[in-house]
Formats: structure tokens, C-alpha cells, sequence
């Protein structure tokens, strides 16, 4: 379910006229600053275009800002609200690509130096990455805006069909997943459950960004949560954290 003020982001991301402002010089792939505006309101954005997208041997060409805009669904079913309001525009400065609402943060303050209290609200970001299989979860993934509200950005390399979780935060090996956190997975598991033979409307949407394959995946990554609902010990036989981790 998205929130009231989301569809009016969404709404504003989706019409608005885009204007790049800058580019953001770190990371692999090219990603600017963007103004969306449409009628009397604007608001800055993160705009990644898939011709900017380093290729990557074991993910689709021109597939990483699709999975920004799946990732943002995820989140939206789960009720969480973690990943700022994502589109597809598919006529943007630069060709198709993802706009995401940009979030106001401190850069300096990252889960490398966060509060302990701030670390203990991370257990619904490790669930959210277990289910959408999330290769790349550095420290600066993860914003703290002025409400001090919580925010999940960079999820182009998500929903593999194969095993890639990467992450820096592996502070709750071994804990049970909370109640709470079961609860929305359970339901969003039946969210991608077909009704009377017919694909659910969540699957509908996430197929416009991801494949069959990856959608069925990711049914498959909430339902070992839910069987076993205890937060994982990394894989000894890969790599389990992203570089660099910031």
C-alpha cells in the first residue's frame, strides 16, 4: 500500500519535466541530480539512465534501473516503506531510466559510525535484503534523513535468480527474525500467491521490471523466510560482503 504522500511523489516523478542539476562522480554507474517539477511543485531526484549502466556479467544489459523501480514495490507490499518513491521514465534526459526521490542526509553519518540505536533498527533492512537478494548493500546504502527516518537506496544489483547477498550488516546472525517482521512477510508472500490460476497484481507489477524467473525467486527467498525465521550466517563458501563496504 503506498502512502498518501507517496502517490504524490509517485505521481510528480512519473509527469514531471525532468531537469539534471549535476552528476554524482562516484560509483560505477553514471547517475545525476535531477528537478522534477510539474505545475507548481518540485522536488530534487536521483536519476540513473540504463545507457550509464556498466555492464556486468551475471545481470541482464540495461536491466539495474528496472530493479531500483522493483525494489521500491517490494517495499511498498511489505509496508515497510524503506526505499525512497522509485519510477521508470522511459523518456528521460538521457534515455530510460529509474527517478527516484532524493533524500536529504548527512553523507558522514553512515552504518559505520551509527548510534547503537540507530544499528538496532537495521533488522527489517536485513530481511528486506535477504528477500530481494541484494548483492550490494555498503554502509552508505542506508540514509538517515531529518525526520530521522530510515531510507534504502542503490538496489540495482537485487533479484537474481542465484545467491548474492552482500552486505555489510551481519549484526543479527543466529537471532530469530522478529514477530512483526514474519507477519508482513507471510503477507506478502500471499501478495505473490496466484488467485484462482491468475498472476497476483504484485507479481503483474514486478514482472514489468524483472523476469518470471526472478519474481518466482523471490516467492522462493519469502518462503524459506517464513520456514525458517532466523536471521542467516553468511555463506562460508562466497564472498559475503560488498566492495568497497562504504
Amino acid at each position: 500500500m503506498i502512502a498518501l504522500e507517496d502517490e504524490k511523489v509517485v505521481n510528480l516523478l512519473q509527469k514531471g519535466e525532468i531537469t539534471l542539476q549535476g552528476e554524482f562522480m562516484w560509483g560505477s554507474n553514471y547517475t545525476f541530480l535531477a528537478q522534477v517539477a510539474l505545475e507548481d511543485e518540485a522536488k530534487l531526484a536521483v536519476y540513473k539512465p540504463s545507457r550509464g549502466e556498466r555492464p556486468l556479467w551475471d545481470f541482464p544489459a540495461a536491466s539495474l534501473a528496472k530493479r531500483e523501480v522493483a525494489a521500491y514495490l517490494v517495499s511498498q507490499a511489505l509496508g515497510w516503506r524503506l526505499v525512497p518513491p522509485t519510477v521508470h521514465r522511459i523518456h528521460g534526459p538521457l534515455g530510460p531510466g529509474s527517478l527516484q526521490l532524493f533524500i536529504e542526509h548527512d553523507p558522514q553519518y553512515h552504518y559505520f559510525n551509527f548510534s547503537p540505536d540507530d544499528l538496532q533498527r537495521l533488522r527489517p533492512v536485513v530481511v528486506f535484503d535477504l528477500l530481494i537478494n541484494n548483492g550490494d548493500r555498503k554502509g552508505s546504502h542506508i540514509l538517515r534523513d531529518p525526520q530521522n527516518h530510515l531510507w534504502l537506496i542503490d538496489h540495482g544489483v537485487c533479484f537474481h535468480v542465484d545467491e548474492k547477498m552482500r552486505t555489510v550488516i551481519w549484526d543479527f546472525v543466529g537471532e530469530p527474525i522478529p514477530d512483526e517482521l514474519c507477519i508482513d512477510v507471510v503477507r506478502f508472500r500471499q501478495l505473490l500467491t496466484p488467485v484462482d490460476g491468475e498472476i497476483s497484481p504484485i507479481a503483474e507489477d514486478l514482472l514489468t521490471f524483472i523476469n518470471a524467473k526472478e519474481v518466482k525467486a523471490l516467492a522462493r527467498r519469502a518462503n524459506a523466510l517464513v520456514e525458517n525465521p532466523r536471521f542467516p550466517n553468511p555463506d562460508p563458501r562466497r564472498r559475503p560482503f560488498p566492495w568497497p563496504e562504504i
